[in-house]
């Protein structure tokens, strides 16, 4: 299956399908938005009261010259911007934790999506694009909701009111005075998907210049060691130049509406004053009422104008989340299918049948092989670089899913099995393990709940019991020795050591070793053998080497290149195979 994921061009979707799809993280929230909505409510309500104050004072007691009458509105007119401002802070606050939960929640809902996808994934998708996602793209999400999305709502309460307003003092005047900000909404909504299309490029070229960011500097030792520092700086710079042009782009398009909308408020404020001091030689309005109308009039434009903003990180925000969502829908094409016994020898421990595998690219890896695997037994696999060997191994732990034919763990199918299952029956042992950062102990029970609670004292009893703790006495602070996995705080061979004790800990049915003793020096790999040899009886070891000392006292080897998977019979023919293989790569 293909997982990658776009890098390339913007997806599109419209507000209301962005909407639906931000439903389950929305719905958690529906108390705290409604008390929000309430309080925009009251703010808004208090903006639209000043101007009909404003005017009826204006018309009923400067005329006659009551002063008391202003100074009783103008208290009035207090008391409503104090509501308007205690309403407006409770606003605030409420969504400023709407937009943290929400933003919690949708990284741990990436987070989560990603554990559960399989390695092709991760090998199909550049580490740094992920990390903008998780990171940058929901943040987006996070300042629409926390400030872009109540701005919103509440300019656009303000806005309808005003234009209410407008209409009901005198309806000639508002529809001349509503008439610039029709155009700019048309004009708006043409633009957007343009608008929406230049944020998509600009997040993607954020997620591009994360990842060679972080691929410089995971490699940076080799970087250095061959001194190609000049072609880290190059690869930099030309993702943070397409970054810059892009944020360019993305920056002109997001300002495109404010000059647009200021412009209609001019014209219409411009439309009003004539308009209106038209009207009062008619005695069709008097000087409070326009004075009044034209606050409306501001009270309309005004909010448009920040619209204009939050409209372009409405589309900023649309763009993320398009780019959250293409993560979010994704499905692993590796489910767990029901159990259902194969057959009944109790002997063999793993089985290919008629298994054939290619890459997504298109290229076959293997074509149609069968063998078996025997409890207790010791196999070999061998061949050139690049002939399938790893590939075999990562099928047998179901890393993969063979692309036709099946392969069967203890006589079941080995889709059947949960991941629990699956990893408590095999063990893995890379060439280059992965660990954590903490301790020694940390790395050695990571994922064992048989031992999780268990003591340092019990821990180095039970290394002691399994011949592992003279594996521990190669680490200078036992099983308190830091380890960070940036730094280089342990060897690499010392990482191998503890990926051994990890994985003999769990006591596996199936051990594979892909290349687990590359990095380890002789005394310490006849040390590890030692260990091997008094595994369970029942334990089958698969053993990946390129060195044939290590696999000589193997029961079985195989021999595997260009898609094929032969017995090699004995030492001498597994070598003249493999000296005949490297030959024709």
């Amino acid at each position: 299956m293909n997982y990658t994921l776009n890098t390339s061009r913007p997806q599109q979707g419209g507000l209301l399908v962005a909407f639906r799809r931000m439903a389950p993280f929305i719905r958690e929230e529906r108390t705290s938005l409604i008390l929000a909505f309430i309080a925009i409510f009251f703010n808004s309500l208090s903006t639209l009261l000043a101007p009909v104050i404003i005017g009826y004072t204006l018309d009923t007691y400067v005329p006659i010259r009551d002063f008391y009458g202003i100074v009783q509105w103008s208290a009035v007119l207090l008391g409503i911007f104090v509501v308007g401002l205690a309403a407006s802070y409770l606003q605030t606050k409420i969504m400023g934790g709407v937009g943290r939960r929400i933003l919690f929640s949708l990284r741990n809902s990436i987070f989560n999506k990603l554990q559960e996808l399989p390695v092709a994934f991760f090998n199909q998708n550049k580490t740094g694009d992920l990390i903008s996602r998780i990171n940058n793209d929901t943040d987006k999400l996070n300042q629409f909701f926390s400030q872009a999305l109540m701005q919103f709502v509440g300019n656009f309460f303000v806005m309808s009111g005003a234009g209410i307003f407008l209409l009901s003092l005198n309806i000639r005047l508002g529809v001349t005075t509503l008439l610039p900000a029709l155009g700019a909404i048309v004009l708006s909504q043409l633009l957007s998907g343009w608008v929406r299309r230049r944020n998509a490029v600009s997040l993607q070229a954020t997620g591009a210049m994360s990842s060679a960011i972080q691929e410089g500097l995971s490699n940076f030792r080799v970087i250095v060691a061959f001194n190609r520092t000049d072609y880290f700086r190059e690869k930099f710079s030309t993702a943070n130049e397409e970054n810059f042009r892009a944020s360019l782009k993305a920056g002109a398009a997001n300002n495109v509406f404010l000059p647009l909308y200021g412009l209609a408020a001019h014209l219409a404020q411009l439309v009003t004053v004539l308009l209106g001091l038209l009207l009062i030689t008619e005695e069709n309005l008097t000087l409070g009422l326009l004075v009044g109308y034209l606050l409306y009039v501001n009270n309309f434009y005004f909010p448009m104008r920040q619209l204009s903003t939050i409209w372009s990180s409405l589309q900023l925000a649309l763009a993320a989340f398009d780019r959250i969502f293409e993560v979010l829908a994704l499905e692993s094409d590796m489910p767990v299918i029901p159990s259902e016994l194969q057959n009944d020898r109790t002997d063999v421990l793993l089985s290919f049948t008629d298994v054939a595998f290619h890459y997504p690219d298109g290229k076959a890896v293997l074509q149609h092989v069968d063998f078996t695997l025997k409890q207790g037994k010791t196999y070999a696999l061998v061949g050139p670089t690049g002939g399938g060997k790893t590939t075999t191994a990562s099928l047998m732990a179901r890393l993969y899913d063979p692309s036709e034919g099946m392969v069967r763990l203890s006589g079941r199918d080995i889709r059947s099995y949960t991941p629990e299952e699956r990893a408590r029956k095999i063990g893995f042992i890379l060439q280059d393990p992965f660990l954590f950062t903490g301790t020694v102990r940390d790395n050695i029970l990571y994922g064992n709940a048989t031992y999780r609670d268990y003591t340092n004292t019990q821990v180095e009893r039970l290394l002691e019991e399994v011949n592992l703790s003279q594996l521990l006495s190669r680490f200078g602070q036992g099983l308190d020795t830091p380890v960070v996995t940036s730094g280089n705080s342990v060897s690499l061979g010392q990482k191998q050591l503890i990926a051994f004790m990890r994985a003999v800990l769990r006591q596996p049915e199936l051990l594979i070793l892909d290349e687990a003793t590359a990095n380890i020096d002789t005394v310490t790999e006849k040390m590890l053998e030692d260990i091997l040899e008094k595994l369970p009886a029942t334990t089958t070891r698969v053993i990946i080497a390129h060195r044939l000392n290590t696999i000589k006292n193997a029961d079985q080897i195989f021999f595997i290149n260009a898609g094929e998977i032969t017995p090699a019979g004995s030492m001498e023919h597994a070598m003249e195979m493999l000296l005949a293989g490297k030959r024709e790569s």
